[in-house]
């Protein structure tokens, strides 16, 4: 009886002590998992944080302290008194900016930054939920670590260390973006990207190409999109999120829904957003530096079977720019055995016809309107991939990533010009194949091996006719690519690896080869006689990295590489025909040669007492044949008459040396618990060698980046910025290629600066608000090398809820 007392006595004295501690985000009030609760009496008892942010923790008396600690997140300290009178709830705030985050985009495999000698940029969930952007090129702009290029609304192309488009390599879900007809311009594929079912963004700056091979050359932009989740018992786990949004500047009107069903092996995440985007309205106080730019007076209509100008009631009004867009993604995850998954994705995204704003303003010397009708037919991208991971106990890997897509995607272009009545089709057809696999074995402690292999496949077909509009009658076209089709092929091997050399310092290498292939046939020469009937091309590349990463005492670290990368040329540099403005057409080059770049990277970071971070990067690249616009000829001539009208004879050709440097700087500073400061600048510059003078390099950003202060309380999340790019002079710009100069003013793109505030409030823990009001000035600007101007004062509503 004695016994049975005493052990009811320690029962009940355990069950006292034993508290359930929930854990939620302290703006959204969303639960959060993993977070590492740890005694300051007892090193020894640590818990963690289930799904639903809880966890039993055993205390022994009131003064007693615990330790909140999670990536993420500030970490915060209570006594278990304390925590009795917050009733065992305790809220974390974001951190701006976090060493120990854990990245994917560097090494396709998970690897903490503090490992890594290259820069990275994590935009996460819930930041991307509070940019709350309509598209995916949006969030990229406004998060002022990337400078988007826009040649309409429907549109938007990502610039990193003065590279762009083909140069810039988009990953999504481990799978490659880029395809064989991804050109040299500007590119608005990264539209096809829902924001709205991301988990997060990485930005991998500078040479990506030992891990992910040709295109990497400015950086990596990594997509994560949302993730099945499994519900760890015997309860089915049901989740669901949904969004309303209203945004003035463009009468966006968008609505998402996602949700997850999760079993114990099985889990299923289904995502739809559709968007309806008007006429974009452009900032009205303008500038003197900016004066007329951007205003449309009139626009083409069709009346009465003839063509005319119409008169813009309202001239800040964008005539012409609006569209819609639909995004759809299912994810199935089976998970027999904690060291087995296997993923089904798809992916499907189209739009509606997506007017080219730019070229639908351009005039002719008499101030007529050059084009009536001038749109991108619906942008499609499908994606459907199988991914495997297994993790191995032995043998030559302990980790396995395998990961098989195909991708088909549709691109069209349909112009007309006006008062001509022969409307232009002409359509590409891309099927990309691809097989990844990655493994990853840990030979020591303190050395991390990566390896794999990578093969990818490219079809294009081009179709192309004219079409009177008024008889319906079709005639032939010449097609922006090959009549008689191209491929592309490719096959590599990489390895790379990390060495903790020391506590405090940490090795990395890697290396590539790859093979690469490309064919292409013209059956059909009747429009341009050139003086071949296929190309082929086969070239090899071989390219690597070092680098070294220090963590010195007084939590400084620094870091250097040096990396090689490298781009071959594709269908769109070797074998387009195609008139970049009126005037100027690009033909065929046969003799391209890979692109490659040799680049030295420093960073340097310190934190101050947890609260405080600067970094600051900089780079230098050696850009060795460098594709690049230069005026040509075709069968000895130097222009033709092409559409109508006498044309000059541009072709892509190799240039002999361009370099490029800059730097960014970076600093998150949590003021207090609630206060966070924030801001960052990258400066770029890019030129061409010649035997003269250097010349500018094209696609080189102006001076940009961003600036605020964030308040985070509970159930309240508010931001005040600065959005600002420096001016860039028409010195600076590069006027035979893709600045764009007939887009800005005669001086070059004037600086401008927007304030924007955005704020959240956590009705509760099922209902959002959100409302933002962007450009408060209305100030009317427009981003380099852009061909629409940029939206003037937006307010934007925002009603979220989540199950």
């Amino acid at each position: 009886m004695k016994q049975l007392l005493c052990s009811l006595l320690c029962l009940t004295s355990f069950l006292a002590s034993a508290q359930s501690i929930t854990v939620r985000d302290k703006g959204s009030l969303q639960p959060i998992e993993n977070v590492e609760i740890r005694s300051s009496s007892d090193a020894a008892s640590t818990h963690f944080t289930d799904r639903a942010g809880k966890s039993n923790s055993s205390t022994s008396s009131d003064t007693d302290r615990l330790v909140f600690r999670r990536v993420g997140y500030q970490t915060v300290e209570y006594t278990v008194a304390q925590l009795r009178s917050l009733n065992f709830m305790v809220l974390l705030a974001e951190k701006q900016l976090e060493l120990n985050e854990v990245v994917v985009a560097a090494n396709r495999t998970a690897e903490p930054v503090s490992r890594l000698a290259q820069s990275i940029r994590v935009i996460t969930r819930n930041e991307l939920r509070f940019l709350n952007q309509p598209t995916m090129a949006e969030v990229l702009q406004q998060s002022g670590q990337v400078l988007v290029q826009k040649s309409q609304l429907g549109g938007g192309s990502p610039i990193l260390r003065g590279f762009e488009a083909n140069k810039v390599l988009i990953v999504v879900d481990g799978v490659r973006m880029n395809n064989a007809i991804f050109r040299g311009g500007h590119l608005q594929n990264i539209l096809t990207v829902d924001n709205a079912a991301l988990e997060r963004v990485e930005v991998a700056l500078g040479p990506g190409s030992v891990v992910y091979g040709s295109d990497a050359l400015g950086g990596v932009i990594y997509v994560q999109t949302l993730a099945p989740r499994l519900s760890g018992s015997a309860k089915t786990a049901v989740n669901a999120n949904g969004f309303v949004r209203y945004s003035s500047a463009m009468q966006e009107k968008t609505a998402h829904a996602d949700w997850n069903v999760g079993f114990q092996k099985w889990a299923f995440t289904t995502s739809l957003t559709a968007s309806d985007f008007g006429d974009l309205r452009q900032g009205k106080q303008r500038s003197v530096d900016m004066g007329q730019l951007g205003l449309r007076p009139f626009y083409a209509g069709h009346e009465n079977n003839v063509d005319v100008k119409l008169v813009n009631t309202d001239p800040s009004i964008q005539v012409s720019s609006g569209y819609k867009q639909i995004d759809l993604l299912q994810k199935v995850l089976f998970q027999p055995t904690d060291r087995t998954r296997h993923l089904l994705n798809v992916q499907f995204s189209t739009s509606s016809d997506i007017p080219r704003y730019d070229r639908l303003t351009e005039v002719d010397a008499k101030g007529n309107l050059s084009h009536a009708q001038w749109y991108y037919g619906p942008q499609q991208r499908l994606l459907a991939s199988y991914g495997l991971t297994k993790q191995f106990t032995s043998g030559i890997a302990d980790e396995l990533t395998f990961i098989a897509a195909y991708q088909s995607i549709e691109e069209s272009r349909h112009n007309r010009r006006f008062s001509n009545y022969g409307l232009q089709h002409r359509t590409e057809q891309v099927g990309v194949w691809t097989m990844n696999a990655d493994l990853k074995k840990k030979l020591a402690d303190t050395h991390t091996l990566r390896y794999g292999l990578e093969a990818t496949y490219n079809t294009v077909r081009s179709t192309a006719y004219r079409e009177n509009i008024f008889t319906g009658k079709v005639d032939p076209l010449d097609t922006r690519y090959p009549d008689g089709g191209a491929n592309t092929q490719s096959l590599a091997g990489y390895m790379s690896g990390t060495v903790n050399v020391s506590d405090r310092s940490t090795l990395t290498y890697g290396g590539r080869y790859a093979y690469n292939r490309l064919y292409a046939k013209f059956n059909d020469k009747t429009f341009f006689p050139f003086p071949f009937d296929d190309i082929t091309q086969q070239a090899g590349a071989l390219t690597g990295s070092l680098g070294w990463v220090t963590r010195l005492p007084g939590a400084w670290r620094l870091a250097s590489s040096l990396s090689s990368g490298y781009r071959v040329p594709n269908v769109d540099d070797l074998a387009k025909v195609f008139e970049s403005v009126v005037g100027t057409l690009i033909v065929p080059n046969p003799n391209l040669k890979p692109e490659r770049t040799y680049t030295l990277d420093a960073s340097s970071q310190k934190r101050l007492a947890e609260r405080v971070s600067l970094e600051v990067d900089a780079f230098y690249t050696v850009y060795n044949n460098a594709i690049t616009t230069r005026p040509g000829t075709l069968n000895g001539q130097s222009q033709l008459v092409y559409n109508g009208q006498t044309s000059r004879i541009v072709t892509q050709r190799n240039a002999q040396q361009a370099r490029l440097y800059g730097a960014s700087a970076q600093i998150t500073a949590d003021l207090t618990q609630t206060l966070t400061l924030f801001g960052t600048v990258t400066y770029t510059k890019g030129r061409i060698l010649t035997d003269t003078t250097a010349y500018p390099l094209d696609h080189i950003p102006p001076v940009y980046g961003k600036g605020g202060l964030r308040l985070t309380i509970r159930q309240f999340r508010a931001e005040a910025n600065v959005l600002f790019n420096g001016w860039k002079r028409l010195k600076d710009y590069n006027l035979s290629g893709e600045d764009n100069i007939v887009y800005a003013t005669p001086q070059g793109m004037p600086a401008w600066q927007t304030i924007n505030v955005r704020a959240s409030y956590q009705v509760n823990r099922y209902v959002q608000v959100q409302a933002s009001l962007e450009n408060i000035l209305d100030r009317n600007y427009r981003v380099f090398a852009s061909g629409i101007s940029a939206p003037g004062q937006n307010l934007v509503l925002s009603l979220r809820g989540t199950l």
